[in-house]
C-alpha cells in the first residue's frame, strides 16, 4: 500500500532532523508543508532545509517561489497533490513535513465549494479594516468564526478579510468549509512530537539566538522593497521592520520574535490537537 507519513507541530519542535531520519529508512523523499519555505530569500527566518539536509533528502516545494509571488492552501495542495502522485510510482512512501495546518489539512481533505462573495460585502470588511484594523476583525470573527481564530492566519489581514467575508455572505463559519469530516485522501501516518511546553520554548528561544547569529538582520534588511508582501507579515520580518523604523532596541527585537513565536507555536499545537490528532485513529498517530 502507498503511504504519505506526515510529521507535523509547532516551529522548533525538531520536524525536519525527524522527517530526514524517516525518509532515509522509508527511502524515499520530502514534501514541505511550509507556507514560508516556499520563498527562497526565507532561509533564515523560515529555518528552511539546510543545503547539508537536503543533499541527504530530496526535498520538493522549498524555495521555488519569490516572496513576490501568491501562493495559498489551494494552490499547494494541488502542487504536492501532484508530486505525491510521481513519487507514488517509483515509491511506496513519501514523506511530507511542516508546521502550516492550512496546507496540510487542504492536502489531506480538500475543501468544499467556498460561495463568490459580491463586491458590496468585501467592501464592507474592507471599511471595517480601514476603521478598526486587524482587532475589528478579531472582534467580528471571534462570534461569527471562533475555530478561525484558533489558528495561525490570525495575523494576515488579507486571510482574517477572506474569512469575514465569507462568514458574513453565507452565513456559515468560514473554518466549516474546510471539509475535515472526510476520509483523508491518502493512507497516512501522522508523526507529531511528544516534547513539553518548556522543552519546546527554550528550543524556540534558542532557534531565534542562532538565526540572528546566521544573519536574519541582514536577511530581513535585504526584503525592505518588499515588506508590504503578505509572506513578511510573520514572526521574525515585521520585529526586524519596527526595528529598522526605531521602534524599539535590537535587543528588543529578538524578546519580541522569542515572544511571539512562543505565542504562534501555542496556536500551531491547540491547531493540530483539534483539526487533525483528534480526528486520527489512535493507530495511525505516532509521537516522537
Amino acid at each position: 500500500m502507498k503511504r504519505l507519513h506526515v510529521v507535523c507541530g509547532p516551529t522548533a519542535s525538531g520536524k525536519t532532523a525527524f522527517a530526514i531520519e524517516l525518509a532515509l529508512q522509508l527511502q524515499t523523499e520530502i514534501i514541505s508543508a511550509d507556507s514560508r519555505q516556499v520563498f527562497r530569500e526565507l532561509p533564515i527566518g523560515s529555518a528552511a532545509p539546510t543545503a547539508e539536509e537536503q543533499a541527504q533528502v530530496p526535498h520538493h516545494l522549498t524555495a521555488h517561489l519569490s516572496v513576490a509571488d501568491a501562493y495559498d492552501a489551494v494552490q499547494f495542495a494541488a502542487d504536492a497533490g501532484a508530486i505525491i502522485q510521481k513519487l507514488f510510482e517509483t515509491h511506496n512512501d513519501v514523506v511530507l513535513c511542516g508546521g502550516s495546518g492550512l496546507y496540510i489539512q487542504a492536502l489531506l481533505f480538500g475543501f468544499d465549494d467556498i460561495p463568490a462573495v459580491p463586491a458590496s460585502v468585501r467592501e464592507e470588511v474592507e471599511e471595517l479594516y480601514r476603521r478598526k484594523g486587524l482587532q475589528g476583525l478579531h472582534e467580528v470573527l471571534q462570534k461569527l468564526d471562533p475555530d478561525f481564530m484558533e489558528g495561525s492566519e490570525i495575523h494576515n489581514p488579507r486571510r482574517c478579510m477572506r474569512a469575514l467575508e465569507v462568514s458574513l455572505f453565507s452565513g456559515r463559519a468560514y473554518s466549516s468549509f474546510r471539509n475535515g469530516n472526510r476520509e483523508p485522501r491518502y493512507a497516512v501516518e501522522v508523526y507529531y512530537p511528544s516534547a513539553g511546553k518548556e522543552t519546546l520554548y527554550k528550543r524556540i528561544n534558542e532557534r531565534v539566538t542562532k538565526m540572528a547569529e546566521a544573519g536574519l538582520e541582514a536577511e530581513v534588511r535585504s526584503l525592505l522593497p518588499y515588506r508590504t508582501q503578505q509572506a513578511l507579515q510573520t514572526v521574525g520580518y515585521k520585529e526586524f521592520f519596527l526595528y529598522f523604523d526605531g521602534a524599539f532596541s535590537l535587543e528588543t527585537c529578538l524578546e519580541e520574535i522569542r515572544k511571539n513565536t512562543r505565542r504562534y507555536a501555542k496556536r500551531q499545537e491547540t491547531w493540530f490537537r483539534h483539526q487533525l490528532l483528534a480526528k486520527l485513529p489512535p493507530a495511525q498517530l505516532h509521537y516522537f
